[in-house]
């Protein structure tokens, strides 16, 4: 709420007058002026970049009122409700897109004859048969991982801390628990995981968004069985 409205008070004085003069050319008389469009101008950037949008006539008029004293018809209370519910609607309408472009990335990709799909919709790849133990889900495994979205954005990698990773099957997600199972020892596979055997509509922290595929890159190195 407080950065929104940050935002707002900057917009107010920088860019209020270009709003209202439309396509006029703006005359630029002096440094205020000047840093004025500067700040305005990379303002209007960042709402475009969030996806922010707004109704100028409605934003001239409320600020109009602001700066003149005019109380306003939305309580302090009824503001902060709004704000939330459209940071909500922003939130899932983007978590609908990811979702569309990942069930678009899977559809096709199962189309390869490399890949294999299981009966929960995981699909994986096997790029070397592993000769070792496979694991049950009560055991740990020790693997090196590369973690990415569909676009190719990397989220996480074990090989980028040089050092592999340990874990108890069952404290992962559910793509992870049913791929790792399929493979062996020494084996390597990539899994193309659907977001309800991931992290769902909720996503994981910052990186990982809601409705998001997940692509793997897994080594199995060892697995420790249970009691081991």
């Amino acid at each position: 709420m407080k950065k929104i409205v940050f935002f707002a008070l900057f917009l107010m004085l920088s860019i209020i007058t270009v709003l209202a003069q439309g396509d006029k050319k703006i005359q630029l008389k002096n440094q205020i002026d000047s840093v004025s469009w500067v700040i305005g101008y990379d303002i209007g950037q960042n709402f475009d970049k969030q996806s922010i949008e707004i109704n100028p006539d409605v934003l001239i008029r409320a600020i109009s009122e602001s700066m003149n004293g005019k109380p306003s018809f939305i309580t302090v209370t009824e503001s902060e409700k709004v704000i939330q519910d459209y940071v909500r609607t922003i939130s899932l309408k983007k978590n609908q897109e990811i979702r569309k472009a990942s069930e678009n990335f899977l559809a096709e990709n199962k189309k390869s004859k490399e890949v294999k799909v299981t009966a929960s919709g995981l699909q994986y790849k096997v790029i070397t048969e592993g000769t070792g133990l496979s694991p049950t889900l009560n055991d740990k495994v020790m693997v090196h991982y590369r973690g990415t979205l569909v676009d190719n954005t990397q989220f996480d990698a074990s090989y980028d801390r040089g050092e592999p990773a340990t874990f108890p099957l069952n404290g992962v997600i559910k793509g992870w628990q049913e791929g790792l199972q399929l493979m062996k020892e020494g084996g390597k596979s990539i899994f193309y995981i659907p977001s309800e055997l991931g992290y769902g509509e909720t996503g994981a922290g910052q990186s990982i968004p809601g409705g998001a595929a997940l692509i793997f890159e897994v080594e199995l190195i060892k697995v420790n069985p249970e009691g081991k």
